[in-house]
């Protein structure tokens, strides 16, 4: 949104600088993004008077003159046909940069003659696009600088141009009357009063509109008023200079006008040619197909549903985005027709997006303009078009009615101070709205029409706070509100979920973040993929289903790596699975997954294939991490989708699961196309049990000076026995002697009977008080001999 400080000045009554008011508008929420000052391009030039012009020696279209400046007579080759004697002129001297065309002067030789500066054109100086000539001025005195002349005697030319960002709740901002009614509130000055005078109506016009009953939804309103016998043609000087300034063409004045009033009041109008409209104006449907030849030179092809203006010949406009061609004003046009309607925001965004048309109109109607200055503004329009164009206006006619947007919201003084945080005085407060155009009953605030983002009594709140300044805002400690230490926010399974994931991360896993939505067939892999986890709408056909593993996820992921190149992973996971679709039937998993090599491959051969031992190297890790108790055991029976002879399930009992590991299916590997060996391993963690509470005191070292012994023992077991329940049956054979049991060796073959095998063990004897005698040693051997025999009918090999 651009606009010109003097243009701001028809509307506020200021004495502000223009440094108070770029800084007042910033702190307003309107964001200054620019400032244009003409005076400080043109602080170098000064005023000089042409003594005498002589022929240049050696060229026919140059003169030799001397010039008197501040700094005495010079000599300036000139090749302007008007360089003569006696005018007033303006003057770059050496050093100086001349922006028309990008050049800082400097003493030179024309065609032999030494030139100490240049008298400049218009165009020269981007003041417009005249340059058959230099400037002559009417009067001036030697020296003066050339911006002061102009603030005196064309303050148009040096009136300094304010861009602002306006954000999208902020519609009435993108007329400098709002802009205005801001810096007013804040107290830089007085918002001029806005007199509107209709034009009288001198002739009744035949003209007709009417309103499709299936499109008062999004055009409820449409007022036009014919003028006859108007003289289009240039606008007034000093609308042309508005328009110049904010970077708009002027055309005629027809046209001119409507561009006025989109900036100035934020009030789109539109001018029809209404010799060219062809029976009644219909605001109407379009039908899929229909063409529209518009202002811009573009055809557009209508979609089924689309606003528009039409006659009964066809489309004339796009409402409130953009007019045709066949209608369009000329500079024969002599009767017209000016339409002032209220567009639905939102189908206008929609129509601008699919034609991809931006316009003036259409930035404004989809944001909100004000629906109760439809009428006034036609009035202010045509009023001004009777004034500068001549010609007779006819009565207004009116289509639908204005849309009442009519609302009152409670103003809670104390709520500020609970809000936003500043101590604002109640009768502050209700001036501030009152100077925003809220109109006080009481207690309840009347928003303004022109105000669509104010839906509550929090934003009437955010008006006055931001007009008193954010700025002023001072942080202030808060007390504490309970004495002593809080209580913890995370939950002891929030924690460990932390825990877990910076365990995963430090052991070099990379973290994903997957849907938590898979395709049925890959659920189905994993148990699931039933009726009740299915999705009613889902967002796409291969995200159907909640899924009831985390590796389904990370396998996908896994596959899309290795079609890129990288075949060595490790990746992790920590969310939620599911095992129904209903609240609370989900569960919380850390599931972690290698795939390829632990290393790249190198001359020493130091990477191997990733195996069952290193998932279960990094589930005890993590474990570990979580506070999962030490002694554990290590069974079978896991789901299917794991290889039925190289994984486990790692329990505290027969039925308390609390993780799983060790290699993935072939035909699963195969399913999910992934290539090489993949391992994983999955913590349950919800039923890891939460360690005991301790004391703020550290257990008592135990400390013990007896060394330890080892024996070794060879059982022959049938070959179905598994080493663990060889392992856990020696541990139990003495709880406080024996600390640990290892498998060393396992044999099978030879001279062993078919279906039995051998295992060797260490078992680690600690004494306890005092060092243990042979025949003691003995018995305890004696003990686990006894105990791994009735477990598991082992026999000791001789």
């Amino acid at each position: 949104m651009k606009f010109t400080l003097s243009w701001l000045k028809n509307h506020l009554d200021t004495t502000a600088s223009l440094d108070e008011i770029l800084e007042a508008l910033t702190d307003l929420g309107l964001e200054v993004e620019g400032v244009e000052d003409p005076a400080a391009k043109l602080a170098g030039f000064k005023i000089g008077k042409v003594l005498t012009a002589v022929q240049h020696p050696d060229a026919d279209k140059l003169r030799v003159c001397t010039v008197l400046t501040e700094d005495g007579e010079q000599q300036i080759v000139c090749g302007a046909p008007n360089a003569r004697a006696g005018i007033t002129v303006v003057v770059a001297k050496p050093g100086t940069y001349v922006p028309g065309i990008d050049i800082t002067i400097q003493v030179g030789k024309i065609r032999g003659v030494e030139s100490h500066g240049m008298m400049c054109s218009e165009r020269e100086l981007e003041l417009s696009e005249e340059h058959d000539g230099i400037i002559e001025l009417p009067s001036g005195d030697v020296g003066q600088p050339f911006a002061d002349w102009l603030a005196v005697n064309q303050p148009a030319k040096v009136d300094p141009v304010i861009e602002i960002a306006i954000t999208p709740n902020r519609p009435d901002a993108l007329g400098v009357r709002g802009v205005a009614r801001d810096l007013a509130a804040r107290g830089l000055g007085t918002l001029r009063p806005l007199h509107i005078a209709a034009a009288a109506p001198s002739f009744t016009t035949d003209a007709t509109v009417a309103i499709a009953a299936d499109t008062l939804d999004d055009a409820p309103v449409f007022a036009a008023q014919a003028v006859r016998g108007v003289q289009n043609g240039p606008s007034p000087v000093w609308l042309q200079d508005a328009l110049r300034a904010i970077g708009l063409r002027p055309i005629s004045f027809l046209v001119d006008v409507t561009n006025y009033f989109s900036y100035d009041l934020c009030r789109p109008l539109h001018v029809f040619d209404q010799d060219k409209v062809k029976g009644t104006v219909h605001v109407r449907r379009a039908r899929a197909g229909e063409e529209l030849l518009a202002l811009d030179g573009k055809t557009y092809t209508l979609s089924e549903g689309q606003v528009i203006v039409a006659d009964d010949e066809g489309p004339i406009s796009i409402g409130g985005i953009m007019g045709g061609e066949r209608t369009g004003v000329t500079d024969e046009t002599v009767n017209v027709l000016v339409e002032s309607a209220w567009w639905q925001p939102i189908q206008i965004a929609r129509t601008g997006r699919a034609l991809k048309i931006n316009s003036d109109a259409r930035y404004r109607f989809e944001r909100g303009v004000d629906p109760a200055f439809t009428l006034p503004g036609l009035d202010a329009a045509v009023q001004m078009i009777v004034d500068v164009a001549g010609g007779a206006a006819s009565q207004v006619i009116v289509a639908g009615a204005v849309p009442d947007v009519a609302r009152a919201y409670k103003l809670d003084t104390d709520r500020v101070q609970s809000l936003v945080g500043m101590e604002i005085a109640p009768e502050t407060q209700r001036a501030t709205l009152q100077a925003l155009g809220f109109v006080l009953d009481g207690d309840m605030a009347h928003v303004p029409s022109w105000r669509p983002d104010v839906l509550g009594e929090a934003d009437l709140v955010e008006e006055v706070a931001r007009i008193a300044s954010l700025t002023k805002l001072v942080g202030v400690p808060m007390p504490r509100m309970q004495a002593g230490v809080p209580k913890p926010i995370l939950t002891p399974l929030q924690r460990r979920l932390g825990a877990a994931r910076r365990a995963v991360a430090g052991l070099g896993y990379n973290e994903c973040v997957t849907y938590s939505f898979i395709d049925q067939k890959a659920a189905s892999l994993f148990g699931g993929g039933e009726a009740t986890s299915a999705l009613e709408n889902p967002i796409s056909a291969d995200l159907s289903h909640l899924r009831p593993d985390l590796l389904p996820g990370l396998l996908r992921a896994a596959a899309r790596n290795q079609a890129r190149g990288f075949a060595d992973l490790a990746l992790f996971e920590a969310g939620h699975v599911f095992f129904g679709g209903e609240p609370g039937e989900q569960v919380l998993h850390v599931t972690g997954l290698l795939v390829g090599r632990t290393a790249p491959r190198d001359v020493h051969k130091a990477a191997r294939a990733v195996d069952a031992f290193d998932a279960k190297a990094d589930i005890e890790a993590v474990l570990a991490a979580v506070g999962a108790p030490a002694r554990v055991q290590i069974m079978r029976n896991g789901a299917h989708w794991w290889h039925p002879g190289r994984h486990g399930t790692i329990c505290l009992g027969p039925k308390k699961v609390i993780g799983v590991f060790g290699e993935l299916h072939p035909r699963l590997l195969k399913e999910m196309d992934i290539q090489g060996p993949a391992v994983a391993f999955t913590i349950f963690l919800e039923e890891v049990p939460l360690p005991k509470k301790q004391g703020a005191a550290r257990p008592a070292l135990i400390l013990n000076d007896l060394q330890a012994i080892s024996r070794d023992f060879a059982f022959v077991v049938p070959s179905a026995v598994e080493a663990q329940a060889v392992v856990n049956a020696a541990l139990g054979a003495d709880k406080a002697l024996i600390t640990d049991v290892r498998v060393f060796d396992e044999f099978s073959g030879g001279s062993l009977p078919e279906g039995q095998k051998s295992l060797a063990v260490s078992v680690r004897i600690q004494p306890q008080g005092a060092t243990l005698k042979e025949a003691e040693i003995e018995a305890l051997a004696v003990k686990v001999v006894e105990k791994v025999t009735k477990a598991t009918g082992a026999t000791l090999r001789g």
